[in-house]
C-alpha cells in the first residue's frame, strides 16, 4: 500500500507541469482565436549593426514544440514518460533500500550462533531489513530439518525475492514500447491529414502539406525520445537486480557454510 501510494506522489509530481503547461497552452490557443487589433511592429533594436535576438530557454523550446506538434498526439506520449518515470523511480529507490552489506550481517549472524546459538541469530537477519536477510530467516527456520532442507528453502525463498525485485519492470518495458507506436500513430495522422489537404486542394505545394508533415516529424521524435529515456532507467534496474540477485545467490552458500561449520544442522 506504501508503495502504491508513492507510486501516485511521484506522479502528481511530475505530472502537476505537464498539466500546466497543456493549459498555457489551451489559453494560447484560445487568445490567437481572437480578433485583435494590428498594431505597427516595433523597429528592431540594432546594436553595433546586429539585432539582438532573444533566446528561448530549454523549458520554452520543448513547451513550443509540444504545441506545434499537436498536444493531442504529444499527450499520451508525454503520460508514457511521465508513469514510467515515477513507476522506475519508485523501483530505484526500493531497490536501494533492498540493498545489504552481506558481509557485515554474515559476521553479526556466525557472532550470534557462537554467542546465543539459533534464536540469536535469527533475531539478527529478522532485524535487518533486504532480500538477503529474509533468506538467512527462511533458512535458519528450517535448521532443525537438516542441512538440505535448509538449502531448499533458501534455493524457494530466494526466488520469491527475485520475484519481488523484479516487479514493475513490465510497466516499464510497456510504456517502451508503447511511446514510439503513439508517436508512429500520430505521424500516420499527420500524413493522411496532409494529403487529405492536397485532394481538397486538388494541388501540390509546401503551405499545404508542411502542417502535416511537421506533427508526423514531431510525434515520431517525441515517442523516440521517451522510449530512449525510459530505456537507460529499464537498463540500470535490470544491472541493479542482477547484482542483488548475485548477493543473494554468495551470502546463501556462505550461510550453509556457517552452519555446517558449526554443525547447527538440526541433528
Amino acid at each position: 500500500m506504501r508503495k502504491l501510494i508513492t507510486l501516485f506522489m511521484l506522479a502528481g509530481i511530475l505530472f502537476a507541469p505537464a498539466f500546466a503547461n497543456a493549459q498555457e497552452a489551451a489559453d494560447s490557443a484560445a487568445q490567437d482565436s481572437t480578433p485583435v487589433v494590428e498594431q505597427p511592429a516595433a523597429a528592431p533594436v540594432i546594436v553595433d549593426d546586429e539585432i539582438v535576438a532573444e533566446e528561448l530557454s530549454f523549458h520554452q523550446v520543448v513547451k513550443e514544440k509540444f504545441i506545434e506538434g499537436d498536444p493531442l498526439y504529444m499527450t499520451p506520449v508525454l503520460i508514457c514518460l511521465i508513469l514510467g518515470l515515477a513507476v522506475a523511480l519508485e523501483r530505484i529507490i526500493t531497490l536501494n533500500l533492498s540493498t545489504t552489506n552481506t558481509k557485515k550481517l554474515l559476521a553479526k549472524v556466525e557472532d550470534a550462533l557462537t554467542s546465543g546459538g539459533i534464536e540469536a541469530a535469527k533475531d539478527v537477519t529478522k532485524n535487518t531489513k533486504g532480500p538477503v536477510a529474509s533468506i538467512f530467516t527462511q533458512g535458519l527456520m528450517r535448521y532443525s530439518e537438516g542441512i538440505e532442507m535448509v538449502e531448499k528453502s533458501i534455493i524457494a525463498y530466494g526466488s520469491v525475492e527475485m520475484g519481488r525485485l523484479e516487479k514493475g519492470l513490465i510497466w516499464i518495458s510497456l510504456f517502451i514500447s508503447l511511446a514510439p507506436m503513439l508517436g508512429f500513430m500520430g505521424t500516420v495522422i499527420g500524413m493522411i491529414g496532409a494529403f487529405d489537404s492536397i485532394e481538397a486542394a486538388g494541388d501540390i505545394s509546401p503551405s499545404l502539406v508542411a502542417g502535416g508533415i511537421k506533427i508526423a516529424l514531431l510525434t515520431t521524435v517525441a515517442g523516440l525520445i521517451v522510449a530512449i529515456i525510459l530505456q537507460l532507467f529499464y537498463n540500470y534496474l535490470v544491472s541493479k537486480i542482477d547484482s542483488l540477485v548475485n548477493d543473494m545467490e554468495d551470502a546463501s552458500i556462505s550461510l550453509v557454510d556457517v552452519l555446517v561449520r558449526h554443525k547447527l544442522t538440526g541433528k
